[in-house]
Protein backbone atom coordinates (compact mmCIF):
# COMPACT_ATOMS: atom_id res chain seq x y z
CA UNK A 1 0.00 0.00 0.00
CA UNK A 2 1.36 3.40 -0.97
CA UNK A 3 1.57 6.15 1.58
CA UNK A 4 0.12 9.56 0.64
CA UNK A 5 3.56 11.12 0.47
CA UNK A 6 4.75 8.35 -1.85
CA UNK A 7 1.66 8.77 -4.03
CA UNK A 8 2.30 12.43 -4.29
CA UNK A 9 5.97 11.88 -5.04
CA UNK A 10 5.07 9.52 -7.86
CA UNK A 11 2.70 12.03 -9.39
CA UNK A 12 4.03 14.57 -11.87
CA UNK A 13 4.63 17.97 -10.28
CA UNK A 14 2.08 20.66 -10.97
CA UNK A 15 2.93 22.87 -13.93
CA UNK A 16 4.61 26.17 -13.09
CA UNK A 17 2.25 29.05 -12.98
CA UNK A 18 1.89 32.62 -11.87
CA UNK A 19 1.84 33.43 -8.15
CA UNK A 20 -1.45 32.77 -6.41
CA UNK A 21 -4.08 35.51 -6.63
CA UNK A 22 -1.98 38.31 -8.18
CA UNK A 23 -3.68 41.70 -7.76
CA UNK A 24 -3.79 42.36 -11.50
CA UNK A 25 -5.64 39.06 -12.05
CA UNK A 26 -8.40 40.13 -9.69
CA UNK A 27 -8.70 43.48 -11.44
CA UNK A 28 -8.82 41.86 -14.87
CA UNK A 29 -11.62 39.49 -13.79
CA UNK A 30 -13.61 42.42 -12.41
CA UNK A 31 -13.04 44.38 -15.62
CA UNK A 32 -14.13 41.46 -17.81
CA UNK A 33 -17.18 40.81 -15.65
CA UNK A 34 -18.18 44.49 -15.73
CA UNK A 35 -17.73 44.63 -19.51
CA UNK A 36 -19.83 41.46 -19.93
CA UNK A 37 -22.57 42.89 -17.69
CA UNK A 38 -22.67 46.19 -19.58
CA UNK A 39 -22.72 44.41 -22.96
CA UNK A 40 -25.58 42.08 -21.98
CA UNK A 41 -27.55 44.97 -20.47
CA UNK A 42 -27.17 47.04 -23.64
CA UNK A 43 -28.23 44.07 -25.77
CA UNK A 44 -31.34 43.62 -23.63
CA UNK A 45 -32.20 47.32 -23.88
CA UNK A 46 -31.82 47.11 -27.66
CA UNK A 47 -34.01 43.99 -27.71
CA UNK A 48 -36.68 45.79 -25.66
CA UNK A 49 -36.68 48.79 -28.00
CA UNK A 50 -36.76 46.70 -31.18
CA UNK A 51 -39.11 44.01 -29.85
CA UNK A 52 -41.65 46.60 -28.71
CA UNK A 53 -41.52 48.20 -32.17
CA UNK A 54 -39.54 51.23 -31.04
CA UNK A 55 -41.45 51.36 -27.71
CA UNK A 56 -44.81 51.58 -29.49
CA UNK A 57 -46.03 48.49 -27.60
CA UNK A 58 -44.12 49.25 -24.39
CA UNK A 59 -46.33 49.83 -21.34
CA UNK A 60 -44.86 52.68 -19.28
CA UNK A 61 -46.63 51.34 -16.19
CA UNK A 62 -44.29 48.35 -16.35
CA UNK A 63 -41.13 50.48 -16.52
CA UNK A 64 -39.88 49.50 -13.00
CA UNK A 65 -40.11 45.82 -13.95
CA UNK A 66 -38.22 46.43 -17.20
CA UNK A 67 -35.47 48.37 -15.39
CA UNK A 68 -35.19 45.52 -12.87
CA UNK A 69 -34.70 42.99 -15.69
CA UNK A 70 -31.86 45.13 -17.08
CA UNK A 71 -30.20 45.07 -13.65
CA UNK A 72 -30.87 41.33 -13.56
CA UNK A 73 -29.13 40.88 -16.92
CA UNK A 74 -26.12 42.88 -15.72
CA UNK A 75 -25.89 40.93 -12.45
CA UNK A 76 -26.21 37.51 -14.10
CA UNK A 77 -23.57 38.31 -16.74
CA UNK A 78 -21.24 39.82 -14.12
CA UNK A 79 -21.50 36.93 -11.65
CA UNK A 80 -21.37 34.27 -14.37
CA UNK A 81 -18.16 35.76 -15.75
CA UNK A 82 -16.61 35.83 -12.28
CA UNK A 83 -17.74 32.25 -11.66
CA UNK A 84 -16.36 30.96 -14.98
CA UNK A 85 -13.04 32.73 -14.31
CA UNK A 86 -12.28 30.37 -11.41
CA UNK A 87 -10.15 27.37 -12.54
CA UNK A 88 -12.60 24.69 -11.42
CA UNK A 89 -15.65 26.39 -12.91
CA UNK A 90 -13.77 27.22 -16.10
CA UNK A 91 -12.98 23.54 -16.69
CA UNK A 92 -16.58 22.62 -15.87
CA UNK A 93 -17.83 25.25 -18.31
CA UNK A 94 -15.54 24.14 -21.13
CA UNK A 95 -16.20 20.44 -20.69
CA UNK A 96 -19.94 20.88 -20.14
CA UNK A 97 -20.71 23.16 -23.03
CA UNK A 98 -18.21 21.34 -25.22
CA UNK A 99 -20.28 18.20 -24.64
CA UNK A 100 -23.45 20.13 -25.51
CA UNK A 101 -22.19 20.95 -29.00
CA UNK A 102 -20.07 17.87 -29.66
CA UNK A 103 -20.99 16.05 -32.88
CA UNK A 104 -19.10 12.97 -31.65
CA UNK A 105 -21.23 12.85 -28.48
CA UNK A 106 -24.39 13.18 -30.54
CA UNK A 107 -23.35 10.26 -32.73
CA UNK A 108 -22.55 8.07 -29.72
CA UNK A 109 -25.71 8.94 -27.76
CA UNK A 110 -28.23 10.97 -29.82
CA UNK A 111 -30.93 10.83 -27.14
CA UNK A 112 -28.67 11.61 -24.17
CA UNK A 113 -28.92 15.41 -24.30
CA UNK A 114 -32.75 15.70 -24.49
CA UNK A 115 -33.09 12.94 -21.89
CA UNK A 116 -30.73 14.62 -19.42
CA UNK A 117 -32.27 18.02 -20.07
CA UNK A 118 -35.69 16.61 -19.21
CA UNK A 119 -34.66 14.50 -16.21
CA UNK A 120 -31.93 16.73 -14.74
CA UNK A 121 -33.21 20.21 -15.59
CA UNK A 122 -36.95 19.72 -15.98
CA UNK A 123 -37.98 16.99 -13.55
CA UNK A 124 -34.84 16.99 -11.33
CA UNK A 125 -34.95 13.29 -10.57
CA UNK A 126 -31.81 13.57 -8.46
CA UNK A 127 -33.92 15.37 -5.84
CA UNK A 128 -36.42 12.51 -5.76
CA UNK A 129 -33.67 10.19 -4.55
CA UNK A 130 -33.29 12.38 -1.45
CA UNK A 131 -36.92 13.02 -0.57
CA UNK A 132 -40.18 12.79 -2.50
CA UNK A 133 -41.63 15.72 -0.58
CA UNK A 134 -38.64 17.93 -1.40
CA UNK A 135 -38.84 16.85 -5.04
CA UNK A 136 -42.55 17.69 -5.25
CA UNK A 137 -42.06 21.08 -3.58
CA UNK A 138 -39.14 21.91 -5.87
CA UNK A 139 -41.21 20.94 -8.91
CA UNK A 140 -44.01 23.28 -7.82
CA UNK A 141 -41.58 26.17 -7.44
CA UNK A 142 -39.73 25.37 -10.66
CA UNK A 143 -42.74 25.14 -12.95
CA UNK A 144 -44.52 28.02 -11.22
CA UNK A 145 -41.54 30.35 -11.62
CA UNK A 146 -40.96 29.17 -15.19
CA UNK A 147 -44.58 29.92 -16.10
CA UNK A 148 -44.43 33.33 -14.40
CA UNK A 149 -41.19 34.25 -16.19
CA UNK A 150 -42.55 33.11 -19.58
CA UNK A 151 -45.52 35.44 -19.11
CA UNK A 152 -44.02 38.38 -17.23
CA UNK A 153 -40.77 39.04 -19.09
CA UNK A 154 -42.22 39.33 -22.63
CA UNK A 155 -45.10 41.46 -21.33
CA UNK A 156 -42.70 43.70 -19.43
CA UNK A 157 -40.52 44.17 -22.49
CA UNK A 158 -43.47 44.95 -24.77
CA UNK A 159 -42.97 41.82 -26.86
CA UNK A 160 -46.45 40.48 -26.07
CA UNK A 161 -49.57 42.61 -26.37
CA UNK A 162 -53.25 41.85 -25.89
CA UNK A 163 -55.68 44.00 -27.86
CA UNK A 164 -59.45 43.94 -27.83
CA UNK A 165 -61.44 43.43 -31.02
CA UNK A 166 -64.36 45.58 -29.90
CA UNK A 167 -62.88 47.98 -27.36
CA UNK A 168 -64.30 46.24 -24.29
CA UNK A 169 -63.98 42.55 -25.26
CA UNK A 170 -64.75 39.75 -24.91
CA UNK A 171 -62.73 39.06 -28.09
CA UNK A 172 -58.95 39.58 -27.75
CA UNK A 173 -55.88 39.11 -29.90
CA UNK A 174 -52.44 38.16 -28.66
CA UNK A 175 -49.64 39.69 -30.72
CA UNK A 176 -45.92 38.97 -30.59
CA UNK A 177 -43.72 41.76 -31.96
CA UNK A 178 -46.79 43.20 -33.60
CA UNK A 179 -47.82 40.00 -35.40
CA UNK A 180 -51.11 38.35 -34.51
CA UNK A 181 -50.57 34.90 -33.01
CA UNK A 182 -53.98 33.85 -31.73
CA UNK A 183 -57.41 35.29 -31.14
CA UNK A 184 -59.51 34.17 -28.19
CA UNK A 185 -62.62 34.89 -26.21
CA UNK A 186 -61.88 36.08 -22.67
CA UNK A 187 -64.97 34.26 -21.40
CA UNK A 188 -63.98 30.75 -22.53
CA UNK A 189 -61.37 28.40 -21.05
CA UNK A 190 -58.50 29.59 -23.26
CA UNK A 191 -59.24 33.20 -22.40
CA UNK A 192 -59.40 32.42 -18.68
CA UNK A 193 -56.03 30.66 -18.85
CA UNK A 194 -54.54 33.57 -20.78
CA UNK A 195 -55.61 36.15 -18.22
CA UNK A 196 -54.96 34.03 -15.12
CA UNK A 197 -51.65 32.41 -16.02
CA UNK A 198 -49.84 34.35 -13.29
CA UNK A 199 -52.48 33.30 -10.74
CA UNK A 200 -51.86 29.67 -11.69
CA UNK A 201 -48.12 30.23 -11.26
CA UNK A 202 -48.72 31.75 -7.82
CA UNK A 203 -50.87 28.79 -6.75
CA UNK A 204 -47.99 26.47 -7.71
CA UNK A 205 -45.28 28.50 -6.01
CA UNK A 206 -46.96 29.15 -2.64
CA UNK A 207 -47.18 25.53 -1.38
CA UNK A 208 -43.70 24.68 -2.67
CA UNK A 209 -42.03 27.72 -1.07
CA UNK A 210 -44.08 27.27 2.12
CA UNK A 211 -42.92 23.67 2.46
CA UNK A 212 -39.25 24.65 2.22
CA UNK A 213 -39.78 27.56 4.62
CA UNK A 214 -41.48 25.21 7.10
CA UNK A 215 -38.69 22.67 6.70
CA UNK A 216 -36.03 25.28 7.36
CA UNK A 217 -37.86 26.30 10.52
CA UNK A 218 -38.28 22.73 11.84
CA UNK A 219 -35.56 20.48 10.41
CA UNK A 220 -32.45 20.46 12.60
CA UNK A 221 -30.18 19.62 9.72
CA UNK A 222 -31.47 22.61 7.74
CA UNK A 223 -31.40 24.98 10.73
CA UNK A 224 -27.76 24.24 11.51
CA UNK A 225 -26.19 25.82 8.45
CA UNK A 226 -28.86 28.17 7.14
CA UNK A 227 -28.47 31.91 6.72
CA UNK A 228 -31.39 34.32 6.63
CA UNK A 229 -30.34 36.31 3.56
CA UNK A 230 -29.25 33.24 1.60
CA UNK A 231 -31.74 30.52 2.60
CA UNK A 232 -34.87 32.16 4.03
CA UNK A 233 -35.15 35.47 2.20
CA UNK A 234 -35.60 33.93 -1.30
CA UNK A 235 -38.50 31.79 -0.05
CA UNK A 236 -40.13 34.75 1.69
CA UNK A 237 -39.80 36.82 -1.51
CA UNK A 238 -41.47 34.10 -3.59
CA UNK A 239 -44.36 33.84 -1.13
CA UNK A 240 -44.83 37.64 -0.95
CA UNK A 241 -44.81 37.95 -4.75
CA UNK A 242 -47.31 35.12 -5.15
CA UNK A 243 -49.67 36.24 -2.37
CA UNK A 244 -49.74 39.89 -3.48
CA UNK A 245 -50.33 38.77 -7.08
CA UNK A 246 -53.34 36.70 -6.02
CA UNK A 247 -54.62 39.57 -3.87
CA UNK A 248 -54.52 41.87 -6.90
CA UNK A 249 -56.83 39.47 -8.74
CA UNK A 250 -59.05 39.15 -5.66
CA UNK A 251 -59.27 42.93 -5.33
CA UNK A 252 -60.21 43.48 -8.96
CA UNK A 253 -62.88 40.74 -9.00
CA UNK A 254 -64.45 40.83 -5.53
CA UNK A 255 -63.55 44.23 -4.04
CA UNK A 256 -64.09 46.36 -7.17
CA UNK A 257 -60.47 47.55 -6.99
CA UNK A 258 -60.38 48.25 -3.26
CA UNK A 259 -56.80 48.49 -2.02
CA UNK A 260 -55.54 47.75 -5.52
CA UNK A 261 -53.01 50.61 -5.64
CA UNK A 262 -51.34 49.62 -2.37
CA UNK A 263 -51.19 45.97 -3.40
CA UNK A 264 -49.79 46.89 -6.82
CA UNK A 265 -46.98 48.91 -5.24
CA UNK A 266 -46.19 46.16 -2.73
CA UNK A 267 -46.18 43.56 -5.51
CA UNK A 268 -43.94 45.71 -7.70
CA UNK A 269 -41.43 46.33 -4.89
CA UNK A 270 -41.22 42.63 -4.05
CA UNK A 271 -40.74 41.63 -7.71
CA UNK A 272 -38.12 44.30 -8.39
CA UNK A 273 -36.18 43.39 -5.24
CA UNK A 274 -36.25 39.69 -6.11
CA UNK A 275 -35.08 40.25 -9.68
CA UNK A 276 -32.14 42.34 -8.51
CA UNK A 277 -31.36 39.81 -5.77
CA UNK A 278 -31.28 36.74 -8.07
CA UNK A 279 -27.65 37.04 -9.32
CA UNK A 280 -26.24 37.48 -5.82
CA UNK A 281 -28.26 34.95 -3.83
CA UNK A 282 -29.31 31.33 -3.83
CA UNK A 283 -31.33 31.66 -7.05
CA UNK A 284 -28.09 31.99 -9.01
CA UNK A 285 -27.94 28.17 -9.15
CA UNK A 286 -30.68 28.42 -11.80
CA UNK A 287 -28.14 30.01 -14.15
CA UNK A 288 -25.42 27.52 -13.21
CA UNK A 289 -27.53 24.38 -13.67
CA UNK A 290 -27.12 24.01 -17.49
CA UNK A 291 -23.34 23.69 -17.02
CA UNK A 292 -23.96 20.84 -14.58
CA UNK A 293 -26.13 19.12 -17.20
CA UNK A 294 -23.26 19.42 -19.65
CA UNK A 295 -20.92 17.81 -17.14
CA UNK A 296 -23.34 14.93 -16.66
CA UNK A 297 -23.41 14.49 -20.45
CA UNK A 298 -19.61 14.56 -20.48
CA UNK A 299 -19.48 11.72 -17.92
CA UNK A 300 -22.28 9.75 -19.62
CA UNK A 301 -20.65 9.72 -23.06
CA UNK A 302 -17.33 8.69 -21.51
CA UNK A 303 -19.08 5.71 -19.89
CA UNK A 304 -20.35 4.66 -23.32
CA UNK A 305 -16.71 4.11 -24.29
CA UNK A 306 -16.12 2.17 -21.06
CA UNK A 307 -13.42 4.65 -19.99
CA UNK A 308 -13.66 3.83 -16.29
CA UNK A 309 -10.79 4.82 -14.01
CA UNK A 310 -9.96 2.30 -11.27
CA UNK A 311 -8.62 3.21 -7.84
CA UNK A 312 -4.84 2.81 -7.74
CA UNK A 313 -4.99 1.14 -4.33
CA UNK A 314 -7.96 -1.22 -4.34
CA UNK A 315 -8.91 -1.35 -8.02
CA UNK A 316 -12.52 -0.28 -7.46
CA UNK A 317 -13.98 1.95 -10.21
CA UNK A 318 -13.99 5.64 -9.29
CA UNK A 319 -15.49 7.41 -12.28
CA UNK A 320 -14.80 7.90 -15.96
CA UNK A 321 -11.17 8.44 -16.93
CA UNK A 322 -11.80 11.85 -18.55
CA UNK A 323 -13.63 12.99 -15.40
CA UNK A 324 -10.75 11.95 -13.11
CA UNK A 325 -8.25 13.63 -15.43
CA UNK A 326 -10.39 16.76 -15.42
CA UNK A 327 -10.49 16.77 -11.60
CA UNK A 328 -6.75 16.28 -11.38
CA UNK A 329 -6.15 19.07 -13.87
CA UNK A 330 -8.37 21.40 -11.84
CA UNK A 331 -6.40 20.65 -8.68
CA UNK A 332 -3.17 21.39 -10.57
CA UNK A 333 -4.62 24.67 -11.82
CA UNK A 334 -5.37 25.56 -8.19
CA UNK A 335 -1.78 24.58 -7.30
CA UNK A 336 -2.96 21.98 -4.78
CA UNK A 337 -0.07 19.61 -4.08
CA UNK A 338 -2.31 16.63 -3.28
CA UNK A 339 -3.78 16.26 -6.80
CA UNK A 340 -2.64 12.62 -6.85
CA UNK A 341 -5.47 11.78 -4.45
CA UNK A 342 -7.89 12.14 -7.38
CA UNK A 343 -6.70 8.67 -8.43
CA UNK A 344 -8.00 6.99 -5.25
CA UNK A 345 -11.53 6.08 -4.20
CA UNK A 346 -13.07 7.80 -1.13
CA UNK A 347 -12.40 4.80 1.15
CA UNK A 348 -8.74 4.59 0.17
CA UNK A 349 -8.35 8.34 0.61
CA UNK A 350 -9.49 7.96 4.22
CA UNK A 351 -7.07 5.07 4.77
CA UNK A 352 -4.16 7.01 3.28
CA UNK A 353 -4.95 10.08 5.38
CA UNK A 354 -5.12 7.90 8.50
CA UNK A 355 -1.76 6.28 7.74
CA UNK A 356 -0.22 9.67 7.09
CA UNK A 357 -1.49 10.92 10.45
CA UNK A 358 -0.18 7.80 12.20
CA UNK A 359 3.23 8.04 10.54
CA UNK A 360 3.91 11.77 10.59
CA UNK A 361 1.95 13.01 13.62
CA UNK A 362 1.09 10.42 16.24
CA UNK A 363 4.35 8.45 16.06
CA UNK A 364 6.26 11.69 16.32
CA UNK A 365 5.03 12.29 19.87
CA UNK A 366 7.48 11.34 22.60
Amino acid sequence: MSEPTEALAAAPPPPPGPPENPPQAGRSVTARATAAGVAVSLLLIAAIVLGSRLLRDFDSALLPYAVATVFLAFGVAYRYTVWVSAPGARRLFKKGFGSFFSAANFKKAPTALPKMTATYLGFQKFLGARSRARWAAHQLIFWGCLLAAAITFPLTWGWFTFTSDSGSGPGYEMRIWGFKVVGFNSLDLLGWLMFHGLDIAAVLVIPGASYFLWRRMKDRGAITGQRFAYDLLPLICLIVISVTGLLLTFSSIFLHGGGYEFLAILHMVSVVFTLIYIPFGKFFHIVQRPAAVGMQLFKYTARQDEEIFACKRCGEPIDTTPYVENLRGTMQDLRLDFHAFAEYCPRCKRVLRGNAYLTHVKKGFK
